[in-house]
């Protein structure tokens, strides 16, 4: 069950229901991964204005890098990214630089609140990665190329 009272939910999608495959130059993509961290000993710190600010400083991230935001929930003791991202760039790679960017400034906005803890997020963290084509499907195809 979501908590509605402390969540943020932000969508910024078109089609709901079906991502459409990304082009450039040399590449055709459809990247996007569930990624979910804490604060420090799970305390229930996001909550209010800590809460808005850490939303804003993910949003504009997000959007600096070029990745998009298909659905951001802030509960108090963990943050929900679904975000599409380039294929050059790992989910790893995404959290650590939202998880830099986002403590670096609520840090420095939010002292009195943060200042007892020795870092705002944990070390850990969940990433799954999610597509248009399941893995049978997958194999499928694999297997009609080599004429299985």
């Amino acid at each position: 069950m979501i908590c509605r009272k402390y969540c943020i939910l932000y969508m910024e999608t078109t089609h709901k229901r079906k991502l459409e495959y990304q082009r450039d130059e040399h590449r055709v993509h459809l990247i996007v991964s569930h990624l979910i961290w804490c604060p420090q000993r799970r305390k229930p710190l996001l909550v209010g204005k800590l809460r808005d600010r850490c939303q804003e400083l993910i949003q504009v991230r997000c959007k600096e890098k070029g990745w998009v935001i298909l659905t951001l929930t802030i509960q108090p003791d963990h943050v929900h990214l679904f975000v599409r991202v380039w294929p050059s760039e790992s989910a790893s790679e995404v959290i650590k630089e939202l998880k830099g960017y986002t403590s670096f400034f609520l840090r420095k906005d939010f002292e009195p609140v943060l200042k007892k803890l020795p870092s705002l997020w944990t070390r850990s963290s969940f990433s799954s990665t999610a597509g248009a084509v399941n893995a049978q499907t997958i194999q499928e195809y694999i297997d009609a190329q080599q004429g299985i």
